[in-house]
């Protein structure tokens, strides 16, 4: 496989759980009209972040890849798999061989323990696709968009971007371009009702950055 058929997609982390990342997946799977894949799912008695995307993107069922590993309680990989007398192995991690851009999401953070020697970021590592960072626009978002940026750059991984995720901040998105050196690729608010046409009007933050992400991964 050649490079530029490797970086047909995109790895979407957050700086923490809870942060938006199946929301801006969607916003990504919809706007490349892409494929989505979840290789660890951690939870299973809510709706799964599979058919959030699915329900958010409006792509067809096929284009939604079936999870590498279902865990039943909503925890970190490594606590649930334990609980479920499971154990995540790399091996078992294939990247789908799909047509078009491959949204990967990952679960929780990038230092999120997958095994007792793996964590999320290994996972990145092993697909090496370009990262697209999900960040709070709260207070704090700074320090851990930075963390975030800073792991992931120690593991040469290539950072597509930034979306924020919540209330807009001018202050923290410029300190998260300046401080940080990356593209901004979207501010998604908290929507309500959160459905998938509120969704479809977020446009890109940056058009240029934008098209460069585009021309990288490919998409409409």
């Amino acid at each position: 496989m050649s490079m530029s058929d490797r970086k047909k997609g995109l790895f979407v982390t957050g700086t923490d759980t809870g942060v938006g990342k199946s929301v801006a997946a969607a916003w990504l799977v919809r706007a490349l009209q892409g494929c989505y894949w979840k290789p660890v799912q951690s939870g299973l008695t809510e709706e799964s972040d599979s058919a959030v995307v699915q329900r958010l993107s409006g792509v067809a069922a096929a284009a939604i890849l079936p999870e590498t590993y279902r865990l039943h309680a909503p925890l970190s990989p490594h606590a649930s798999a334990r609980l479920d007398g499971v154990e995540i192995r790399m091996e078992s991690f294939i990247r789908p061989d799909v047509t078009g851009p491959l949204v990967v999401e990952g679960a929780g953070g990038v230092l999120v323990p997958l095994n007792a020697t793996c964590k999320m970021v290994d996972l990145m590592v092993r697909l090496r696709l370009p990262v697209v960072v999900v960040a709070r626009t709260a207070l704090g978002t700074i320090n851990h968009t930075l963390l975030t940026l800073e792991a992931l750059r120690a593991r040469q991984l290539e950072v597509a971007g930034v979306i924020l995720s919540g209330p807009p901040n001018a202050g923290n998105r410029d300190a998260i371009l300046e401080f940080g050196a990356v593209a901004i690729l979207a501010e998604i608010p908290w929507l309500d009702p959160l459905t998938p046409e509120h969704l479809a009007r977020i446009a890109p933050w940056d058009p240029v950055a934008w098209a460069r992400l585009l021309e990288q991964v490919g998409g409409p």
